[in-house]
């Protein structure tokens, strides 16, 4: 059958349920501080599921959320020790690849935030060549539109690495962006992507985001969220994630079966993203090699 590669889950939420502390706008930034090691044991839990990657714990190590925290000076060391402790899972397992999250600047799904390129590109640019050295390839994470797509990319490729864009779409339509913006205008951008995925979504728009992707030829695929609704409350100033809740519906069955929806369609690439805990992807490994794909 598909030669499949099957990501990790959501590292933030999943820190946050087993740290047992209150959530802080440093998101599973302070948790990492404030637990050390508690990371790789998160990445040794994907892998022993099935995940073939492990992508690391810098999804908001960004200069604008550290200079809140009054905790910039620690950007480089806090990258070192996410990509550090999700290299040594990998060794635990003696297989992998080590994908380095590059999340949105400003907040998750507020496109409204993203600078102009003048300050986005070499923002990007600083991020991807510190993870440079350690990883495998890149993921530019939850982009919410067109420019952040485009600035995004731009950054990237001072890496060196290949690039995979990760784009997040509207709830209650996966044919557009968060931004609003038609999912087919950020195409032309693309292009310059390695692979194109869809991200923390809800599983339904990612299911009709995904044949628009398709369309340019390269690896693609998904990895949702299982939350109940992006609230109002999140998309305010310095956010926390205990003002979103998970779906009680989609446990580590049904939300595999959205997956194996999604590599009907020709995704080659899958995983999950909030909410999805190491449980689901033991499902999806499980569901995708009884149907005779073989995982990579």
């Amino acid at each position: 059958m598909t030669q499949i590669i099957l990501l990790d889950g959501g590292m933030g939420q999943e820190l946050i349920h087993r740290a047992g502390d209150q959530p802080t706008p440093l998101w599973s930034t302070q948790v990492m501080i404030d637990h050390p090691g508690m990371v790789q044991s998160i990445h040794a839990d994907f892998f022993a599921a099935g995940a073939t990657v492990a992508t690391t714990n810098t999804y908001a190590i960004h200069h604008d959320r550290l200079q809140d925290a009054g905790i910039d000076e620690q950007f480089d060391m806090l990258h070192a020790a996410a990509v550090t402790e999700a290299k040594a899972a990998r060794e635990v397992f003696g297989y992998g690849k080590i994908a380095g999250a590059i999340g949105p600047l400003g907040a998750s799904y507020r496109p409204d935030l993203h600078p102009v390129s003048e300050i986005a590109v070499p923002l990007f640019a600083e991020v991807a060549q510190v993870l440079a050295k350690d990883c495998d390839l890149l993921i530019m994470e939850t982009v919410a539109s067109v420019a952040h797509a485009r600035d995004a990319l731009k950054g990237a490729r001072a890496s060196g690495l290949p690039i995979w864009l990760s784009l997040t779409v509207s709830d209650t339509d996966g044919g557009y962006l968060r931004s609003g913006e038609p999912l087919e205008d950020v195409l032309q951008f693309a292009e310059g992507a390695d692979a194109i995925l869809l991200n923390c979504s809800a599983p339904e728009a990612v299911t009709k985001g995904l044949p628009i992707i398709a369309r340019l030829q390269k690896p693609f695929g998904g990895y949702a969220n299982a939350f109940e609704l992006i609230t109002e409350d999140f998309l305010k100033e310095r956010p926390t994630v205990d003002a979103l809740k998970a779906r009680r519906d989609m446990g580590p069955r049904a939300y595999a079966g959205y997956v194996m929806e999604w590599v009907g369609l020709g995704a080659s690439i899958v995983g999950g993203c909030c909410e999805v805990g190491p449980a689901h992807i033991s499902e999806i490994a499980h569901r995708l090699e009884a149907a005779g794909h073989t995982i990579v």
